[in-house]
């Protein structure tokens, strides 16, 4: 199996190149494609995350469902459905593209960088969480009342608690509406 390989940016969202994911995320992170799930259930609850422990960036933070990368050539879609079966052996359904244009830098405590065009998904769960403890290290179902507390605490990750900024005024996750997928960056397809 190779390396998994990140796309590069350039500011507007084109494509520029790709590189190695693990040597890619340090001090000086290129801007790179990424994206960010969220889940809900059939209650309208979003299944927040804790990472690994162990995790190279940002470990132990509360978070989103599910983030990733997608590989180059690879739909939105197709990365969302396949970061949420190795994170949390689920599937999804009704993707929707909430935040096409949601970017963010980030600095960790121990100077790593994300820089990151990380359009948002919302997605509906299907089936229970098994988390991958190399990926996960809890999950819990949570109410939009408990998801808006949560962006309040400096447990959350930075990614969540700017995602929370924009997505709180859409109202509940089953209420947001689907945006164009014209708006993803020219490197990315849905």
């Amino acid at each position: 199996m190779s390396a998994e390989e990140i796309v590069l940016l350039d500011e507007a969202g084109n494509f520029i190149g790709t590189a190695p994911k693990i040597t890619s995320h340090h001090t000086h992170t290129p801007y790179h494609l990424a994206f960010s799930c969220y889940l809900i259930d059939d209650q309208g609850r979003v299944l927040i995350t804790q990472r690994a422990h162990a995790k190279r960036t940002f470990p132990s933070v509360l978070t989103n469902s599910a983030c990733g990368h997608p590989a180059p050539g690879e739909s939105l879609r197709d990365a969302v459905a396949r970061r949420l079966d190795m994170e949390l052996g689920m599937s999804a359904s009704d993707f929707t593209l909430v935040l096409p244009d949601f970017s963010y830098r980030a600095v960790a405590a121990d100077g790593t960088v994300e820089w990151e065009r990380c359009p948002v998904v919302r997605a509906v769960a299907t089936g229970d969480p098994k988390p991958n403890p190399d990926e996960v290290e809890a999950t819990a179902w949570r109410t939009w009342a408990e998801c808006l507390e949560l962006a309040d605490r400096p447990e959350s990750s930075p990614w969540y608690r700017m995602q929370i900024v924009q997505l709180a005024p859409l109202g509940r996750p089953a209420d947001w509406p689907a945006q164009p997928v014209e708006a993803l960056p020219p490197a990315l397809v849905w």
